[in-house]
């Protein structure tokens, strides 16, 4: 053996354990079908919705995403039509794999695959919302499909993935980046039934600021904040790291949303530990999840 060999070792040792957890976290987060799901959004021939250079492909393409899309969860659940929803319909807590690969399938294929099957992932999702209607437990009616409804879910996405990036992301967005990404999410937006989606950040932030009177925490809201934030459906040897990535989800919130939530204030920790310990995590997740695959063949040109 020689002392190349003997020096190289521990290098292809680290990059076995590295495309380990690679795989383990991708069919976690992609499912059974995840492989062949891949394959096809990243390598089938086709135009695309969004071209190689749109902001849309960077920030959902980071790791920092796992911060913004629990963000997402929690905001979300402040509206209480669209938290009686989520209890009725989307099977969270009985199927919270499940229901995150949907989730993640669908906006890797939107982002980064053909156009037709963008369309295609879209008509699924409008065919099920067109079916989840039902009367929230203060004795209003709603529907998933209501332009309303959907717009909130979509404004509270496209903010928590935006600062979340901004914060932990690779490479952030500059000011004219950050509009242009609201605008890439206005076309899946509009895809979906969405009215009037804001086009760019000042027009997020008034979006955002509409829905203020609202918002409120249900007892529906607070179960699935302490789902999400306590009881996480994840193996023991990973709840360090996803209390790190919750951690900087929440302090991430704005200062009401944690009030509403009861998730109290931590100065230190909100200004200072959540952060760095958000940034060390997406920065491990990203290099792991940057493992060479071995086998991926060359995309082809949108």
């Amino acid at each position: 053996m020689t002392v190349r060999t003997i020096r190289r070792a521990p290098r292809q040792a680290l990059e076995s354990t590295r495309r380990r957890v690679r795989d383990g976290i991708f069919h976690r987060v992609a499912g059974s079908d995840g492989d062949r799901n891949r394959h096809r959004i990243h390598y089938a021939p086709g135009p695309r919705w969004f071209a190689e250079d749109r902001p849309i492909r960077r920030v959902h393409g980071d790791s920092a995403m796992f911060v913004g899309g629990l963000r997402a969860l929690l905001l979300q659940s402040l509206h209480p039509l669209a938290m009686a929803a989520v209890e009725a319909h989307s099977g969270y807590r009985g199927d919270p794999w499940g229901r995150l690969q949907r989730t993640s399938t669908f906006l890797a294929v939107t982002t980064f695959g053909t156009a037709a099957d963008a369309e295609q992932a879209v008509d699924r999702v409008r065919k099920v919302h067109a079916r989840v209607r039902g009367t929230a437990p203060d004795g209003r009616p709603y529907r998933a499909d209501d332009p309303w409804l959907l717009r909130w879910v979509h404004v509270a996405e496209v903010d928590s993935f935006l600062r979340c990036h901004q914060s932990h992301g690779r490479r952030p967005l500059s000011p004219a980046e950050c509009d242009a990404y609201v605008d890439d999410t206005a076309r899946v937006a509009l895809e979906l039934g969405v009215l009037d989606p804001p086009r760019d950040r000042a027009a997020l932030d008034d979006a955002l600021r509409s829905y203020r009177d609202e918002l409120v925490a249900t007892p529906q809201a607070h179960a699935a904040a302490r789902f999400l934030l306590f009881h996480p459906p994840i193996p023991l040897v990973a709840r360090p790291a996803y209390a790190m990535l919750a951690g900087a989800a929440v302090a991430s919130l704005p200062r009401w949303a944690r009030r509403e939530l009861r998730l109290p204030k931590l100065p230190v920790v909100e200004g200072v530990l959540a952060p760095t310990a958000g940034d060390a995590v997406v920065g491990m997740l990203n290099w792991v999840m940057s493992a060479p695959q071995g086998d991926a063949a060359r995309r082809p040109a949108g």
